[in-house]
Parts: C-alpha cells; structure tokens; sequence
C-alpha cells in the first residue's frame, strides 16, 4: 500500500508542478488555490508512505515520478522540446525508479 500511496504523491507532484506555470506567479486565483492544495497532498501523501519505506527511496521515486510525468506533461502542453538526449534522460531517471523499487522491500 505505500508503494500505490507513494505513486499517488508523485502524482500529486506533476499536477502542482504544472500548475505553477498556470498560476503566473500565483497571480491567478484557481490556479494558485489547486497548485497549493496539490502541493499539500503531494507532500502529505510523501510523509504516510515513508512510514514504511526507507526514506532515500521515497524520495527518490517521488522526485523521478514527477520529474518525468512534468517532462512529458511540459512536451505535450507547452510544446517543450522532445529530442532524443531528453528522452533518454527520462528514460534513464524511469530505470532508476524501477531499479529502487526492485532493490527495496515491500
């Protein structure tokens, strides 16, 4: 269950991400209002899973699970670039997600 819980945060994380970029500085109302309360249950959701995960683990997937969910979300909303460097670079920080979750007991 923290692992689905963990998922959640990260998540939670990509929708606040981009939301800052609504948000135009926190100039605008509604977005402002759902980036702040996704960035609360990113975190919140965070600090339920590492009660049973180690801490280094936690963290590193819910980073790489926002990293590259906002990549993507930044290459199919804002037309940022979508080269071959890049999509290996997600690629990568994707094994190293797998890789802990493989390395890491339930």
């Amino acid at each position: 269950m923290n692992w689905l819980i963990l998922i959640a945060a990260g998540l939670f994380e990509i929708v606040w991400a981009i939301g800052l970029k609504y948000t135009e500085g926190f100039s605008r109302f509604w977005p402002s209002v759902i980036t702040l309360a996704a960035m609360a249950v990113s975190v919140g959701l965070l600090g339920i899973a590492m009660k049973g995960l180690p801490v280094g683990t936690a963290y590193a997937i819910w980073v790489g699970v926002g990293a590259v969910g906002t990549t993507i979300f930044g290459i199919i909303l804002f037309g940022e670039p979508a080269n071959p460097a890049r999509l290996f670079s997600l690629a990568l920080i994707v094994c190293g997600i797998i890789g802990l979750k493989l390395s890491t007991p339930a």
